[in-house]
């Protein structure tokens, strides 16, 4: 019986209903690590045996890869793919599919709530209660403020629709410009130093780049005294020493986090940092993101497999 792995954590503890249609397909499922994530050899030890792939955000090197002789497909339950070493599945044939958009709404609600976080103050202020103090720092409206939207793909354009409806100004800088959906919104595409340099609240929807960090100490300079940040995408966007350095200066008054080079982040100075609000990758982790990123990966999976 033909194997599949199956590593994202959200899906393996328990497994995830929808997988029982890979089994009624005739295959059988792996699990390496129910409920928490694999590292490289964990996966040496199980994926070799597997034709088909279900994975998640774990790092997937050119070593495993080279190791799994019968793996035909990697299905992404998410559509970033830069924990894949990519070459090195097109050198070896093994097809990458993602769940495009999948995640998106679940991505772009938690985006939201941590700027409303950030712009009230809202977890310094319940965490002084906790401890039974009483302390309070003024926050701000959103309404006539200005969002800062780097990429506008589907998570940035559900970002866009909910901070129009707060009556904000939006801002983006992306590398394609729709004019036909900015049409008749408060939203402009611009430059990024317009964009650093006019923002109240800047929000992060790119993949990681090539290059290096995109928001480093020059950056940070650009922006208004006081800028919000969220990083919902990915922890490569930002250099973290830079972050910290604006963050003691008061010129990033609050930083938000989501996504981390390892999960769980080995390097704790900025998470634990006061100005800053952490979630341990919880953008997609709500019950109907992770029904449909299963749900099409199974479906792109079985398609590819001949069993669709």
């Amino acid at each position: 019986m033909p194997k599949i792995c199956i590593t994202p954590r959200s899906l393996s503890k328990p497994p995830h209903p929808y997988l029982s249609r890979l089994e009624e397909a005739g295959f059988r499922l792996v699990f390496p690590t129910p409920g928490r994530q694999p590292n490289e050899e964990e996966l040496l030890q199980t994926v070799p045996e597997c034709i088909g792939w279900l994975a998640g955000v774990e790092p997937i090197t050119a070593k495993v890869l080279e190791a799994s002789h019968d793996l035909k497909v990697i299905s992404r339950n998410g559509t970033g793919v830069d924990n894949i070493d990519l070459a090195a599945a097109e050198r070896l044939g093994i097809k990458v599919l993602k769940a495009e958009g999948a995640n998106a709404r679940g991505a772009a609600e938690l985006t939201f709530a941590l700027i409303l976080a950030g712009v009230r103050h809202i977890v310094q202020a319940a965490s002084s209660l906790k401890r039974r103090e009483w302390q309070r720092e003024m926050g701000y409206e959103l309404y006539g403020k200005t969002l800062g939207l780097i990429g506008l793909g589907r998570v940035g354009r559900i970002v866009a629709e909910i901070a129009l409806g707060f009556g904000m100004e939006v801002l983006v800088f992306t590398r394609t410009h729709d004019e036909k959906y900015a049409h008749g919104k408060a939203l402009r595409y611009v430059e990024l130093d317009e964009l650093l340099r006019n923002s109240d609240i800047i929000s992060l929807h790119i993949p990681a780049l090539a290059g290096g960090p995109l928001l480093e100490a020059e950056a940070f300079a650009k922006m208004k005294r006081g800028v919000v940040i969220v990083n919902t995408a990915r922890a490569s966007l930002i250099d973290s020493q830079a972050a910290l350095q604006a963050l003691a200066s008061g010129q990033v008054s609050c930083l938000t986090l989501d996504a981390y080079s390892k999960e769980p982040p080995e390097e704790w100075e900025l998470v634990t940092h006061p100005r800053v609000i952490a979630t341990p990758h919880i953008g997609a982790y709500t019950k109907e993101s992770i029904d449909r990123a299963t749900q099409a990966a199974v479906d792109n999976l079985l398609a590819f497999l001949g069993k669709g």
